[in-house]
């Protein structure tokens, strides 16, 4: 029979077991939500970027959609590995617990068979009528009746007791049982990923050897691609400034400080804008980013450099435009030998929407989250339908996916 100290480390040690169980269980479930998101980006990329194979696709823009795959693959693999590992943790835990469950549950068994054995010998009333009136003085016989009453008490406890491990126990084997099974699956889709990883990554190869014979022209596609970006971006981002100036000039200041000054309203507006970094909508229902923010090497020529501003969203044919948080439309932007731009203002962040083929709003209009403010222009020759999309703080540019929310 376990005395306090004993039980005490017992109590401690299942609490410590507990805590760990709960971390490895939310861990399992973050790493699950990932794996689905990874899922759901693969499946959208089959769609939007692979159903239409009748267009001609430039052989760039071939390798772009395929190392997106190839990566988005790799991702799925490595955290199915994740939870395959975390799950073989967990099993093991289980299996640990449940052969220390049956020692417990064992020693309980036979201190409760002994105390039955023990309660069978003095099971008469007369016994326990003579073990009172046996006593010396009432005080004793006082306490031997509460020593009865406990004696009972404690039978009970062992008995619920006995029950509740038995409980406790079921449930670990079911579990156990469930978490070798979900075990085994992820080993089987994992399986099934690499095969499908080796034959995209064959099909690059395949692309690739045909530029390894004339690199030099496909390095030239890039750059000129990339001046083109630049171009663009270059012409928002003066844009970008004088949209702050003629601002500040309406609210009184004609100082060139490169910030707006904000009315209270437009600060509240750029707080509600703030609070809800990574929780903003989409631009577009359906879609995957195939350029990501910031500066890469080429896939093609890795010691060309290609930058972006914002990010660049594959998505359906002649997609509609939503604008991701209530404002105001600060700019029809329509420059030389580019699709039009929609800047919407959100106090002293901006949202910029190019590549459009129409514009359902104009300049000063109130936009609310999710309204419709273009189509995305679709290429007719490539089929392809990609939007790019930029935020912005003041003239400064913001990473876009720190702020969309996670599909």
């Amino acid at each position: 029979m376990m005395n306090r100290k004993q039980c005490f480390i017992v109590f401690v040690l299942a609490c410590m077991l507990s805590s760990t169980l709960f971390a490895q269980s939310e861990k399992q479930r973050q790493l699950e939500l990932r794996r689905q998101q990874v899922l759901k980006e693969l499946k959208q990329a089959n769609a939007l970027l692979f159903s239409n194979k009748k267009k001609e696709k430039s052989v760039i823009t071939l390798i772009e959609d395929l190392n997106y795959k190839v990566k988005a693959r790799q991702d799925l693999i490595r955290i199915t590995n994740d939870q395959a590992n975390y799950l073989t943790r967990e099993i093991n835990t289980n299996q640990k617990q449940i052969t220390e469950l049956r020692a417990q549950l064992q020693e309980l068994k036979d201190d409760y068979a002994a105390m039955i054995v023990k309660s069978y010998k003095s099971k008469s009333e007369q016994s326990k009528v003579m073990f009172l009136l046996s006593s010396e003085n009432f005080k004793q016989a006082y306490k031997r009746v509460q020593y009865i009453r406990q004696y009972r008490e404690y039978q009970r406890e062992q008995a619920e007791e006995i029950k509740a491990k038995t409980q406790q126990l079921q449930e670990l084997n079911i579990k156990l049982t469930h978490q070798k099974a979900e075990k085994q699956k992820l080993i089987e889709e994992n399986k099934i990923a690499k095969r499908q990883l080796e034959n995209e990554l064959k099909e690059r190869e395949a692309l690739m050897a045909t530029i390894k014979a004339d690199v030099s022209k496909y390095t030239l596609e890039i750059k000129k691609k990339q001046q083109e970006a630049d171009r663009i971006d270059k012409e928002i981002d003066r844009l970008i400034k004088e949209a702050i100036a003629e601002s500040n000039k309406k609210a009184g200041n004609a100082t060139s400080t490169g910030k707006f000054i904000l009315t209270p309203a437009a600060k509240r507006l750029a707080a509600d804008f703030e609070s809800n970094k990574g929780k903003l909508g989409w631009p577009v229902s359906r879609g995957v980013i195939k350029t990501k923010f910031g500066t890469h090497p080429s896939p093609i020529d890795r010691s060309v450099l290609e930058r972006s501003y914002g990010i660049k969203i594959a998505t359906e044919k002649n997609a509609k435009v939503k604008a991701v948080f209530n404002g105001e439309v600060s700019k029809i932007m329509l420059i030389k030998n580019a699709n039009p731009v929609v800047m919407i203002r959100h106090g002293n962040y901006l949202t910029v929407y190019k590549n459009l083929s129409k514009i359902y709003v104009k300049s000063g209009q109130t936009i609310v989250t999710g309204q419709e403010i273009g189509e995305v222009f679709t290429n007719p020759r490539t089929g392809e339908s990609m939007l790019g999309f930029d935020v912005y703080k003041e003239d400064k540019t913001q990473n876009p996916e720190n702020w969309l929310a996670k599909f």
